[in-house]
């Protein structure tokens, strides 16, 4: 958790320069957090397995 939590800060610092949106520390932190929480939801779903071929959903065209 700590390499990603690391991964996720630099993650936050890349996107706070591309973005050009500065963060004060205490938003930083906030983010960091949340951005922490919503990785850990995701965890499993990431690693669930999936075939090699699956089928391409069709695409909705009215």
């Amino acid at each position: 958790m700590k390499q990603n939590q690391q991964e996720l800060a630099a993650w936050l610092a890349q996107m706070e320069s591309l973005m050009d949106v500065p963060l004060d520390p205490s938003r930083r932190a906030e983010l960091l957090v949340q951005f922490t929480r919503i990785a850990a939801m995701a965890e499993p779903l990431m690693a669930f397995p999936l075939d090699d071929r699956l089928e391409v959903a069709g695409v909705y065209q009215p």
